[in-house]
């Protein structure tokens, strides 16, 4: 993959900062940085996902489903017989 080359701007106290980290890591501050967005990155993608999951979970049974409910109850009930004392 082809590499790009881009400037930024930053203040000093972060650029000596990021300048020390990469000595310390025996990399190049180019590479720190890369590491820095790919961690990033991933983490933004990571939220992303997780707000994903919790609004698939975050769907009730409607109320008028009764039916529902009770197999929630009945499988709470069971959960709770199987796990009770186990902890």
């Amino acid at each position: 993959m082809a590499n790009i080359k881009t400037a930024i701007s930053m203040q000093q106290s972060l650029f000596d900062k990021a300048d020390t980290l990469a000595r310390e890591m025996n990399i190049s501050r180019s590479h720190l940085f890369v590491l820095a967005l790919e961690d990033y990155l991933n983490r933004h993608q990571n939220m992303l996902l997780l707000d994903r999951i919790n609004q698939a979970y975050s769907d009730e049974p409607d109320a008028a489903d009764s039916s529902e409910k009770e197999r929630l109850r009945l499988l709470s009930r069971m959960h709770r017989k199987a796990v009770d004392g186990t902890w």
